[in-house]
């Protein structure tokens, strides 16, 4: 393989110390490919011994590894007379500054950070290899003492030494930084993309749910026409086709109008503000008393709770609270819904509450998902689309929400919002 570099090694090897089988196997590939004579070890006590007896032009070492690690391997053949000269790689992730003075300490020629692209390497392996001769005239040994982090630190290293391992630390550095500029690049175009997708989607939405909408209204219209008009003509048995159609019709309506609000509470822009929450809890409630003005049920809200949050979601968060304590509770004969606020753990805390049907707290996980149900459309109506937008706007303000529940019981929905 045409390499780029005049790398010759001779009768020479050089020395490869990594204790992954899988890692060690690739570097093994990655050196015949380049015509370089290699011989891979697996502990660097067994490099160290074989170094010894039979001296490499380079060794290429991990920093994490069983027994003897690659800064201990590294300032033992440093301190070796005969091995002092052969130069060091330490292959590392560099994630703590540390790294770097201790690679001093130890006496590395070069640190490469991992992942490390083949070429990179090559790159390394022909500067260390070409500058041998200028480190057998000598740079100059000195010895510094820094301190770091309150500790200090003695480093034994001739100034090329030192100059090449900074150096390379200083080109690893510039190569993150331009993988980061072009990752940014890329999460730009791919944000530009999302914003022109999201677009597409809401236009798609819109002509979904209005040519849903217009085929809904036509078969509901006619429906009820026939009930209304040709009541008298039609079989009984007809008749409840007919009321299966009605409701079916009504079914799909509420679950077009949940996706839709689904949909847009994710698009949403939050407009925070100081808001008070028992007027849009008695509003809610009122629309449901008209609803359903037949209904018996004991409310209680507390007057004043305040919050910050964007008051036209927050009309839909309650909405879809209450909504279901209303719905719930509703083969209560006593039915009790509640709206509250208290303090757990130092931070305050809206609730709403019902005594109505609960759920099994063992499928509470589940039950802020899309289209999760824990009860039959015969037990109760429903889409399960409410409390997946319910969380979703919540967290659009940063807050959380969860549920406690018995089954007969009823239920208690907790939610926050952060200032």
């Amino acid at each position: 393989m045409n390499t780029g570099y005049n790398i010759t090694l001779g009768d020479s090897y050089i020395m490869a110390v990594k204790d992954s089988v899988v890692q060690a196997k690739k570097m093994k590939h990655f050196l015949d490919d380049y015509n370089l004579n290699s011989k891979i070890f697996y502990t660097a006590v067994e490099a160290y011994e074989t170094a010894i007896k039979d001296p490499p032009v380079l060794i290429i070492s991990d920093i994490v590894m069983p027994g003897m690690d690659g800064y201990e391997f590294c300032k033992k053949l440093k301190g070796n007379p005969d091995l002092r000269e052969v130069p060091i790689i330490l292959l590392t992730s560099l994630r703590d500054p540390l790294d770097i003075i201790r690679g001093l300490q130890a006496g590395a020629d070069n640190f490469i950070t991992k992942p490390y692209e083949e070429k990179y390497l090559l790159s390394r392996i022909n500067y260390l290899l070409a500058n041998r001769e200028i480190r057998r005239a000598g740079g100059g040994e000195m010895v510094l003492e820094i301190v770091f982090r309150g500790n200090k630190y003695a480093i034994n290293s001739d100034k090329k030494q030192i100059l090449d391992l900074l150096l390379s630390v200083y080109e690893a550095a510039v190569q993150r930084n331009d993988e980061l500029i072009l990752a940014q690049e890329q999460l730009q175009t791919m944000n530009e993309n999302l914003v022109s997708a999201n677009r597409e989607l809401e236009a798609f939405s819109y002509t979904v749910s209005h040519d849903l909408r217009s085929s809904l209204h036509t078969i509901f219209g006619y429906t009820q026409l026939m009930l209304e008009d040709y009541i008298d003509q039609i079989e009984p048995e007809a008749i409840g086709y007919l009321n299966t159609i009605l409701t079916a019709s009504k079914n799909m309506s509420q679950l077009i109008d949940g996706l839709l609000k689904f949909s847009r509470s994710g698009r949403a822009k939050v407009e925070k503000e100081l808001i008070n929450l028992s007027e849009i809890a008695h509003q809610v409630i009122q629309l449901n008393f008209q609803r359903d003005p037949s209904r018996v049920v004991h409310i209680k809200i507390e007057q004043g709770i305040t919050g910050y949050a964007d008051k036209n979601l927050l009309g839909v968060v309650l909405d879809n609270l209450l909504g279901n304590a209303w719905k719930y509770s509703g083969k209560k004969e006593e039915a009790e819904i509640g709206f509250g606020m208290t303090e757990l753990d130092g931070e305050k805390v809206y609730f709403v509450k019902d005594n109505g049907a609960g759920f099994y707290m063992n499928k509470a996980d589940k039950m802020f998902n899309p289209f999760e149900r824990f009860h039959s459309s015969e037990e109760f109506s429903g889409t399960g689309v409410g409390l997946a937008t319910v969380r979703r706007i919540l967290e659009k303000h940063d807050g959380r929400i969860w549920a406690e529940s018995k089954i007969g019981e009823g239920s208690t929905f907790y939610f926050t919002l952060p200032s």
